[in-house]
């Protein structure tokens, strides 16, 4: 930073010895010392957060060619899905041309064959009773249904 050697440090000392004084220096020397000492922290603080902001503009600058990127392969996943959509109708267009309309499935208005939707049986859950805390839960930590009064306490644990 600046050009200083130890021989200017040195003269700098004995001026500022003789200047203040051999009772005030070292107090001047510690008060300096906590200046500098200041500066230095308050620069490394401004450094971070110039970096920090560098870095970050940094990670928008990703972020928004991430983006730009997931989009483009997006709009080409769904032309592509379209695309086989499209070819996939009219290749069953022409395979079922010939056939007459059958009694296992029926047509709908677009031309392509509606097929009966799977029906599954639904899972009847056991629907617990007022209170959602199983015994053995309650048991194992220890959870009192009732309270004791103080009296009853004492009288449940009194040693016989």
């Amino acid at each position: 930073m600046f050009d200083i050697g130890m021989s200017e440090l040195g003269l700098i000392g004995v001026v500022a010895l003789v200047v203040l004084g051999p009772e005030k220096l070292p107090r001047v020397a510690r008060t300096a010392g906590n200046l500098m000492g200041r500066a230095q922290r308050y620069l490394a603080e401004v450094k971070a957060e110039v970096n920090r902001q560098i870095e970050l503009d940094e990670l928008r600058n990703v972020k928004a060619s991430l983006e730009s990127a997931a989009q483009d392969v997006h709009k080409s996943v769904s032309q592509n899905i379209a695309d086989v959509q499209e070819s996939f109708d009219d290749a069953w267009k022409e395979a079922t041309a010939g056939l007459s309309g059958g009694d296992a499935a029926s047509t709908d208005g677009s031309g392509g064959i509606a097929l009966p939707s799977p029906s599954y049986p639904s899972k009847k859950r056991k629907k617990l009773s007022g209170n959602t805390v199983p015994q053995w839960y309650r048991r194992q930590a220890r959870v009192r249904s009732h309270a004791l009064s103080g009296a009853a306490r004492m009288a449940r644990y009194r040693v016989k």
